[in-house]
């Protein structure tokens, strides 16, 4: 028996053999023990009233944020989110319609949040809340790396600086709200006054390597419209859209924007300039304000619930330059303009006001300007970039300090120039403002497929102003 044990072994090819149908048979046996399916812990449904589900059982472990899945007799499980607990029960919100739950239906729980493992193959391709592909070319590629949705921003001491200054190609935008790599701006506009269009133009031409879009709370019909016409092809090929329309339950269209943040969050860890452009900031906090209200908080100014002021820094802070790393590289800055529909043209109501405060500038669209068919329909003078004026050299602040003069004096003086009741020569600012307006007007006009490099768009605005 030795004998033949050591001809065994004297056999290198046979020994080789059966070493490696053991390695093979281990990591059968490490795959399988992967693929386990870990400990399962179910709860019941107790209640649904309304938008809320209160569930019982199973409660030690559950955490805010988790989600679960509830199953339905006769359709596919209903995923849920544990958005507070009240006494003895969770309180859960569909991501849904409710039709099909049962009294005593089994909840399946999990204590994990959400996450979202992209690639940037993702690129071009237009997704939902969930991170999954709705457009007609198949299933996305998952990456290795998963991101959590609602990620904590960056430390505020690992940050890196504003960077140069971007090109965004709006010539209003670049001459007088100069944006810099990782700055955030908000654009405040009422309905019907073409941020959406603004909006389109910037993710075409703004001098970036990857965009993101978050349509939040959109009208279905303007989505498609959006994507196909507005931004158009080329817009779209350096592109992730994330769709959430106004149909979508709350927390599908809060979701919305947290993906739109960690997909832009993944391109920025790859080492890309992005540009993230959200439609709109309002339409989350009013999903907020949704899931609040049915939570049980108290209603504060114009019935917003605390957690909508508490989220909305929490949300916009995500975006910014990226954190320097311990090797002293750092990854792409997250550019961010985040749009706010002001409710009744109110610049003041609470949360543009509370958006205003987080951002490091503001650019107001005017209603009067858009009824002038003046498009992009942007009031300069109400408009400030906080990285201003250092991001501009010495000769481009004087070009924009004397045209913000010469608009400012046309506009104090605006109604008694139309009526003839000024007199020519009683002021001489008045009267240069006078000649130079219509230059100005039609500087500030842009049409939608129109770009300017931002070195000639001061080149030209001076151009204006020395031939008066």
């Amino acid at each position: 028996m030795v004998l033949g044990f050591l001809a065994f072994l004297a056999c290198p090819l046979t020994f080789l053999k059966l070493s490696f149908t053991i390695l093979a048979a281990m990591q059968d046996l490490v795959d399988m023990v992967k693929n386990i399916e870990p400990l399962r812990v179910y709860g019941r449904v107790a209640v649904v009233n309304g938008l809320l589900i209160e569930a019982k059982g199973g409660l030690s472990y559950m955490q805010v944020g988790a989600r679960c899945e509830i199953i339905r007799r006769h359709d596919t499980p209903l995923p849920v989110e544990v958005v507070g607990f009240r006494e003895d029960r969770a309180l859960m919100m569909p991501f849904g319609p409710v039709e099909g739950v049962t009294p005593g239906a089994e909840i399946r729980i999990s204590a994990e949040g959400a996450k979202v493992y992209p690639t940037t193959a993702w690129l071009g391709r237009i997704v939902d809340s969930f991170g999954q592909a709705i457009d007609e070319f198949g299933p996305l590629p998952q990456g290795k790396e998963g991101y959590l949705l609602k990620a904590a921003p960056p430390s505020a001491h690992k940050r890196a600086r504003v960077g140069e200054r971007l090109n965004l190609g709006v010539r209003a935008m670049d001459v007088f709200t100069t944006c810099c790599r990782g700055q955030r701006l908000g654009v405040f506009a009422g309905s019907g006054v073409g941020k959406s269009v603004l909006l389109s133009m910037l993710a075409r031409e703004a001098t970036c390597d990857a965009v993101v879009v978050g349509l939040i709370g959109e009208r279905g019909r303007e989505v498609r419209e959006f994507i196909e016409e507005t931004l158009g092809p080329e817009g779209l090929k350096r592109a992730i859209v994330v769709v959430a329309t106004s149909d979508e339950p709350a927390l599908k269209r809060r979701q919305a924007a947290y993906m739109t943040l960690a997909l832009s969050e993944f391109l920025r860890d790859q080492g890309l300039e992005v540009l993230c452009l959200m439609d709109s900031v309002t339409r989350f906090a009013m999903a907020q304000r949704e899931i609040g209200l049915a939570t049980g908080e108290p209603p504060t100014t114009k019935g917003y619930t605390p957690t909508c002021f508490a989220e909305l820094p929490k949300l916009l802070e995500r975006a910014g330059p990226g954190p320097v790393r311990e090797d002293g590289t750092q990854g792409g800055p997250i550019t961010g303009l985040f749009t706010v529909l002001v409710d009744g043209d109110d610049h003041n109501e609470p949360i543009a006001d509370a958006v205003r405060g987080i951002l490091d500038g503001h650019i107001v669209m005017s209603r009067s300007i858009a009824e002038r068919g003046r498009f992009p329909a942007i009031d300069v003078l109400k408009s400030i970039s906080r990285t201003m004026p250092e991001c501009q050299s010495i000769p481009e602040r004087e070009v924009v300090r004397q045209a913000r003069k010469v608009m400012a004096s046309y506009s104090n003086m605006e109604e008694l120039i139309r009526i003839g009741a000024y007199r020519s020569g009683a002021d001489p600012d008045v009267d240069r403002a006078i000649i130079l307006s219509p230059d100005i007007e039609q500087f500030l006009r842009q049409n939608k497929d129109e770009y300017t490099p931002l070195d000639e768009s001061f080149t030209l605005l001076a151009e204006i102003l020395g031939g008066a």
